[in-house]
């Protein structure tokens, strides 16, 4: 009797949580319809295309197709860590990464308070527009500036060492160069639009407490220190996060229209992973090796994400994202 009763308990708790679950989706229909894009967007771009990961232990031929391609197992991931490349890919998209990310925040957070420092309502509009400008600049035409600047026989760098009575550089055959290059290219690019979200933040602070904290006689510094930084920390941790996750993704963009995928002088330097597959892809439309390293970054990019969320969520719950 015990037993039956428990069953039917059981079966009533599930008919109330399936009308529960139906009516929270009745109650939000209008939300789930604005989101449903999106939903549909990775469903059909980040989900529907896993399958072909499968790709990554198959000796791939286009006759036999996906399935029906001979199965391998780790011999593509091996082939690139005996050639070298896969830690150099990995490293070069790691450094770079980093730059980007520490170098990027820091520059952005440095902008938004000198932008929340300015008193001239005019000059900070036209300001913000200015750095804003260079987001919306194609990759294209960016690479297009670098070489006008760079180029040994007319580009700009040149032509004023060479007035000065200078050696030409060869930038081109220079590959440690192209470390800081990149960059500042990048910060260059990218800076004007980060810094949105800190001055949005700064914006956000409470009125009262900057005027309780100059009223006690604490200066701009003081300010900064104790309490735009402070104010800060939440989302350039949020932030964080979120670029660790694209960490062992390059800017594919930035990189082949600066520097190109086939300047072999320049690969200890600037070969990342997105140049490596396109390059295998389009010179040996070898899809398997290609494929092994997307899993790779995949993998190991989640791998990342995980890791920098248990250490967030170590020193404080509260900043961790999930």
């Amino acid at each position: 009797m015990r037993k039956d009763a428990t069953e039917i308990t059981n079966l009533q708790l599930e008919r109330v949580r399936k009308k529960t679950f139906w009516k929270k989706i009745k109650d939000n229909r209008t939300l789930l319809l604005m989101c449903s894009p999106a939903i549909i967007f990775f469903l059909v771009f980040s989900y529907c295309p896993m399958p072909g990961a499968y790709i990554a232990f198959t000796d791939f031929n286009y006759k036999s197709g996906i399935f029906g391609s001979k199965f391998v197992g780790f011999d593509n991931f091996k082939f690139l860590v005996q050639s070298g490349s896969l830690w150099l890919l990995t490293r070069n998209t790691i450094l770079y990464n980093l730059a980007f990310i520490i170098l990027g925040n820091a520059l952005q957070i440095l902008v938004a308070i000198l932008l929340n420092e300015a008193k001239n309502k005019i000059f900070k509009k036209v300001s913000q527009t200015i750095m804003f400008l260079p987001y919306f600049i194609s990759a294209v035409l960016v690479g297009l500036l670098a070489f006008n600047i760079l180029n040994y026989d007319f580009g700009f760098l040149n032509t004023a060492i060479k007035f000065f009575g200078g050696d030409p550089l060869k930038v081109y055959a220079m590959p440690n160069a192209w470390w800081i290059i990149i960059v500042l290219v990048n910060l260059w690019q990218g800076t004007g639009y980060g810094s949105i979200v800190y001055f949005a933040t700064i914006c956000g602070i409470d009125s009262s407490i900057v005027e309780a904290a100059e009223v006690d006689g604490a200066n701009v510094i003081q300010r900064i220190r104790y309490i735009i930084l402070p104010s800060l920390k939440p989302t350039a941790i949020i932030l964080f996060l979120f670029a660790i996750g694209g960490i062992m993704k390059g800017n594919f963009g930035l990189f082949y229209n600066l520097v190109g995928s086939s300047n072999s002088m320049l690969f200890p330097t600037t070969d990342i992973i997105e140049t490596y597959v396109y390059r295998t892809l389009m010179n040996s439309f070898n899809f398997a090796n290609s494929t092994a390293v997307g899993l790779y970054q995949s993998v190991f990019g989640f791998a990342l994400v995980m890791i920098a969320n248990w250490i967030v969520k170590k020193i404080d719950e509260e900043y961790a994202l999930f």
